[in-house]
């Protein structure tokens, strides 16, 4: 560089100094307009963002913001990042969080600058909710008119997201179940919605549960979630089992399921609260007139999408606003990863009437389990299945179960002889040993493909709807289910596992009624009163196991009360 280069460059690097100086005296000038003089401290939070920390470097007089610097280097610029500034311009402009709105479509966002804010401040965010919507709060009761509930499933395959580096197809299923109150004019009292969605494990999300196959079957995986397939998974019964056993709903995700506006389950809890003091008549008609017809998602007037765009444009200015109730809900409520609103309807098509029981909390409830067996085919290949388990309950305000209802979906490989089993031949590309005719002998080897993947997961049903076609020694599988279900109405969800614990076989998980032969089970039931065999008497058409193989209902039952909520009923 030479002299005249070297005098150049001083003068720049000095007018840089004599720009930084002014712009930071200008700063504090404002500072102290604004705090009249007042002592100000600078003081520094983070909070977890749509992408990563967000960090919040605060100026305050007091409890009073008067200087914002907010970073998120890892949000989306024009998501993320255009809602950092709205939101640092909008908080210093009202002095702290009172009044401040999360920006539209950047849920997630907001949640993390308010939580960096609050960190940064020393606000604990209960002693500054004045909503009532703390767990402490007084509890809404419902009592009034005639109750009725209702649970919900709707499954469905889903063909992608593409395929991974090696061309080999993404699948997954989806299980949406939906446990709703309803009035006795059929309107929405409350209602909760979860769903399990499981993927082959070449799908490179790091919290999506996964599914490699029934024992034997094998696929490719991307164990290290960086978009490469990394290994080939063959399926064991060990894998099996602890694949199922991990399974995880949208809600059980958390945090880890991040849309653009939040999370699943924001999302869920909006549209949730949109549909309380509607039928299902009228949120199927919402749908038809303001959601997508290409993806099912509520059109806010973003789509650049030719037939969204029209059908947009043709809307009232009612049910645009109506819209804008529910701007942080983004997602489908029926496409390939869930039929949310087929859920609520089956929910109404399942409803049980429970009269006038005290409704203070609902809760809905999962496990999953895989089942080596029944046995083998004839040609020596394992039969397996996979069972999910949904509990909705009703619970007052001391917690114990007014209203309960229990369901299952139990899917099987297709060589298990039963004629009215759910079965999935496995995701397309996979085969499996198929008893066609049911006559306890394999006659085909099915091959997948993605035509009857989706036709497979379409025609399941649940315990409940198998109805009459699934019947047990004393009864049919419902009819055992519902004496059981009324025996826990009354109990907190810890007394139905004590019951469990008192009264069933630590063998198989059965009710004792004196008549296993195993030793244990004989001396379990002869330890009992003759009070508590009587008991016992009550449900003597209820044989089946509560805890084994083919399901844990008690885990269920327990995981509806700990997602238990207040209602909140319009």
């Amino acid at each position: 560089m030479n002299k005249r280069n070297l005098i150049g460059f001083g003068a720049v690097v000095a007018a840089s100094v004599v720009l930084v100086v002014a712009t930071q005296m200008v700063k504090t000038k404002r500072i102290q307009d604004v705090t009249g003089g007042a002592e100000t401290v600078t003081l520094t939070g983070e909070g977890e963002g749509y992408g990563g920390p967000i960090s919040a470097e605060v100026i305050a007089a007091g409890d009073k913001i008067v200087g914002l610097t907010l970073t998120g280097e890892k949000e989306t610029p024009e998501i993320g990042g255009a809602a950092l500034k709205t939101l640092q311009e909008n908080i210093v402009t009202a002095g702290g969080l009172d009044g401040v709105d999360a920006v539209a479509g950047a849920t997630w966002t907001s949640k993390g600058v308010f939580a960096a804010v609050e960190s940064a401040m020393g606000w604990d965010e209960t002693e500054k909710d004045e909503t009532g919507t703390q767990e402490d709060a007084a509890q809404a009761v419902v009592t009034t008119g005639t109750l009725s509930h209702g649970l919900g499933f709707a499954s469905n395959g889903r063909l992608g997201p593409g395929k991974d580096d090696q061309g080999v197809g993404v699948y997954s299923f989806n299980e949406a179940v939906a446990y709703v109150i309803f009035d006795d004019a059929g309107r929405i009292v409350d209602l909760e919605v979860d769903e399990l969605e499981v993927a082959s494990p070449n799908y490179d999300g790091e919290y999506m549960p996964n599914f490699t196959g029934f024992p034997g079957q094998s696929y490719n995986a991307d164990t290290n979630h960086d978009e490469a397939v990394d290994a080939v998974l063959e399926q064991t019964e060990d894998t099996f089992l602890s694949d199922v056993e991990t399974w995880k709903t949208k809600r059980e995700r958390g945090e880890t399921y991040k849309l653009n506006s939040g999370t699943w389950e924001d999302e869920m809890d909006i549209f949730e609260e949109f549909f309380k003091g509607k039928t299902v008549e009228e949120i199927e008609q919402w749908y038809a007139e303001s959601c997508s017809d290409l993806n099912g998602r509520p059109l806010f007037g973003t789509s650049e999408k030719d037939e969204d765009v029209a059908k947009y444009e043709a809307m009232s200015d009612e049910a645009k606003s109506q819209l804008d109730t529910i701007a942080g809900a983004t997602m489908s409520l029926n496409d390939a990863h869930g039929n949310i609103i087929g859920a609520i309807a089956r929910a109404y098509e399942n409803r049980q009437e429970i009269g006038n029981a005290e409704v203070a909390k609902i809760g809905l409830g999962f496990t999953s389990n895989g089942r080596l067996g029944p046995g083998k085919d004839d040609q020596g290949v394992g039969v397996y299945s996979f069972n999910t388990q949904a509990a909705g309950a009703c619970y007052d305000a001391e917690g114990k179960i007014t209203a309960l209802l229990v369901d299952v979906m139990e899917v099987a490989t297709p060589n298990y002889d039963g004629e009215y089993m759910p079965h999935l031949t496995g995701f397309p590309g996979q085969s499996f040993n198929a008893d066609a005719d049911h006559d306890e002998k394999v006659d085909t080897v099915l091959q997948q493909t993605e035509d009857t993947f989706l036709a497979e997961i379409e025609a399941w049903q649940t315990k409940r709807e198998r109805g009459t076609t699934y019947k047990l020694n004393s009864g049919t599988w419902t009819d055992e289910m519902d004496l059981l279900q009324q025996k826990f109405v009354g109990m907190t969800a810890d007394e139905v596992n004590d019951w469990f614990a008192a009264y069933c076989s630590d063998v198989n998980g059965r009710p004792l009624h004196g008549t296993s032969d195993k030793e244990e089970d004989i001396a379990k039931y002869d330890a009992l009163s003759n009070a508590e065999k009587a008991d016992l008497d009550t449900i003597a058409g209820a044989t089946m196991s509560l805890k084994d193989a083919h399901g844990d209902l008690i885990g269920a039952i327990e995981n509806s009360w700990k997602n238990a909520k207040a209602v909140s009923a319009q």
